[in-house]
Parts: C-alpha cells; sequence; structure tokens
C-alpha cells in the first residue's frame, strides 16, 4: 500500500510573489518609477506627484507588479528624500542611483523613463551598492543645522571682506581711525556709526554702509554661535565617543556622522567607510607596474575632516608623531604618510 505525499505547503497559504525591482526618476514636481523583472524585462513605467499621496500610489503601483523589496532611487539626498524615507518605513531597501555616464546616454539617449528604467537596472546588476540614508534622526537634524551654519559663515565672510572694501575707500581721517583696530573692535565701532556723524552725502552713505554691514556680521556671528552650541550638544548626546580621540572637536564629528548617516548599518564595513569618504586607495596597476592612486571619489567634506584631524594629531598626539618618524625611516613622502594617517 503506498502512503500518500502530502504537500508542504496547505492550498490555502497565499501564492509567493515574485520580486521586481523598482527604479525612480526623481523631480522636484513629479517622480517618474520603473518596475523591472529579475531577468530586466520592463514591466510598467508610471509617473506620480512628488507628495505624499503621490508615493503612496507609487508603491501600490509596483507592488501590484510583484513584490518590492530594492529600489534604486536618484537623489535621495535632494529630491528623493522623501521617497526614501517612505520606502525606507516600508521595509524597501533604497540604494542611492548615480545619474548614468555621458556614453550611455549619447547611445540610449535621455528621458526620465529611461533614466527610471537605468536606476532599477543599477540595482538588479550590483552596480548601485550605496545604501541610502534614512534622515529620520538626530544625524539628520545634524545636518540641517551645518546647513545653515555652513551658509551663515559664507555670509558672515562675504559681509567682512565688503566692509573691509569699503573701508579702502573710505574718507582717510575715518579710514586711519579704524584701521589699528582688531575685527571684533571694528565691528563693534562701525555698528555704533550714524549716518549724521559725516560731512556730505558719500560720508554719509559710508557710515551708514559700513553700520548696516557690521550689524549684519554681528548677527551672524550670533546665529554661527548658537548653531555650533545645537551641534556640540547633539554629538556630546548621540555620539559623544567621537568627542575623545586627540584632534576630533564637534565640527568634525559632526561631518562624520553625517555622512554616516542615521543608519549606520548601511556600512558594511569600515572599509566601506574609508571608501565614502575617499580616503581608501584605488588600484592603478597595468603590466609590471603596481601602484596605487588617491581616491578623488567619496565625500569631500568627510575628506576635508579627516585631513583636518591628521593635521591636529600631528601637532598634538605622540603616537601619529612616532608613527610619521617610522614612516619617514622608512622612505614614504610627506604625502603619503598624510594619506596612510586618514586612511
Amino acid at each position: 500500500m503506498t502512503t500518500r505525499q502530502h504537500s508542504t505547503s496547505s492550498s490555502t497559504d497565499p501564492p509567493m510573489r515574485r520580486e521586481v525591482v523598482l527604479g525612480v526618476d526623481t523631480h522636484g514636481e513629479v517622480h517618474v518609477a520603473a518596475v523591472i523583472s529579475p531577468l530586466g524585462k520592463i514591466l510598467g513605467t508610471e509617473s506620480f506627484p512628488a507628495t505624499v499621496a503621490g508615493y503612496r500610489q507609487l508603491l501600490v503601483w509596483a507592488r501590484k507588479r510583484g513584490a518590492v523589496r530594492r529600489a534604486g532611487v536618484e537623489g535621495t539626498g535632494t529630491f528623493g528624500a522623501g521617497l526614501s524615507r517612505y520606502l525606507l518605513a516600508q521595509h524597501v531597501e533604497v540604494y542611492e542611483v548615480n545619474r548614468r555616464d555621458r556614453s550611455a546616454r549619447r547611445l540610449l539617449g535621455k528621458s526620465d523613463p529611461l533614466d527610471a528604467q537605468a536606476a532599477a537596472r543599477a540595482v538588479l546588476s550590483g552596480r548601485a551598492r550605496a545604501r541610502a540614508k534614512s534622515g529620520d534622526g538626530p544625524v539628520h537634524s545634524a545636518r540641517i543645522f551645518k546647513l545653515a551654519k555652513d551658509s551663515a559663515v559664507k555670509a558672515r565672510t562675504q559681509a567682512i571682506n565688503q566692509l573691509k572694501a569699503v573701508l579702502v575707500i573710505a574718507d582717510p581721517a575715518l579710514r586711519e581711525q579704524l584701521s589699528s583696530l582688531g575685527n571684533r573692535e571694528l565691528f563693534r565701532t562701525c555698528a555704533r556709526l550714524e549716518p549724521g556723524d559725516g560731512e556730505g552725502a558719500v560720508a554719509q552713505a559710508t557710515h551708514l554702509t559700513l553700520r548696516m554691514l557690521a550689524e549684519r556680521i554681528e548677527q551672524l556671528t550670533g546665529q554661527i554661535d548658537e548653531l555650533n552650541q545645537r551641534l556640540t550638544r547633539l554629538v556630546e548626546r548621540h555620539a559623544p565617543q567621537l568627542l575623545v580621540p586627540v584632534g576630533i572637536g564637534p565640527d568634525s564629528a559632526v561631518t562624520l556622522l553625517i555622512t554616516m548617516g542615521d543608519n549606520s548599518e548601511r556600512l558594511n564595513t569600515e572599509a566601506s567607510f574609508a571608501a565614502l569618504c575617499g580616503v581608501s586607495p584605488i588600484e592603478y596597476s597595468s603590466g609590471r607596474r603596481r601602484t596605487r592612486r588617491l581616491n578623488h571619489g567619496g565625500d569631500r567634506q568627510a575628506n576635508a575632516a579627516l585631513h583636518r584631524i591628521v593635521f591636529t594629531r600631528l601637532r598634538h598626539d605622540p603616537r601619529t608623531q612616532a608613527y610619521y618618524e617610522r614612516r619617514t625611516q622608512e622612505g614614504k613622502t610627506r604625502r603619503e604618510i598624510i594619506r596612510c594617517l586618514k586612511r
């Protein structure tokens, strides 16, 4: 008597849905999405508004064609930031996709549907491996604060240069009165100038301009100080271990945190973070010649932060100084040692 074989799955179990890959070309007002099969077949292309309701419609539309577990999105830090956060909240792995290179665009043309399909193919092929930042935690708050601080620093520098340019062409008596002052006292003195103090229209215009520029500088300085305090408190609360090593201050710590993002698990290894900062050497060999060159990619602000940290440690950290001396005796150049220290 033969026994009847039973299937391991019940007839009431839902059928397994095939996985599809989503690609999105993002813009300010509209996002264009494409879905492809694991074999690269285009299953659909559609446009959706760049709104919360549009994000929901996009994902519902894509899931009608299969199980969406991976998505390639252009501009996850700009136009695609909102969509990326929504997809991550829906348990979809989001990968940052760069624009296609010029040669591909010359051969295949340029359109939003083609860019969306290329984004999906980049994920399917494994070419897009950088997972998007979640943008939903304290690191994203730090990024917004730092944007405000950087713009304030830039505006203050411009205002200082303009104030000193006005002084160059100011009345000689006023110029001699202010030329011996340091910056802090100069700005305070200019902020107290009154247009009526000068004789003649040009002198009055000069006094008024100097006062307005000095007031602007003081206002921007206050904003910078407040933002620095907020950034420092944020680092001390969420990543105090970054401030322990010699040479890492709040500003450099914030820069490195922003590069890493709130979802640090997206960086699988220490080497992936090094590549993200542009400090990983790149193989550059041909024939019998074996060498490596500098990585010109990665986050340049993070690279600059590591550069500042290295030079601070060279001045104040005995271990770094001993390393520098040892590598110098091995025949390494200063530039090569700096690259090693950054890595």
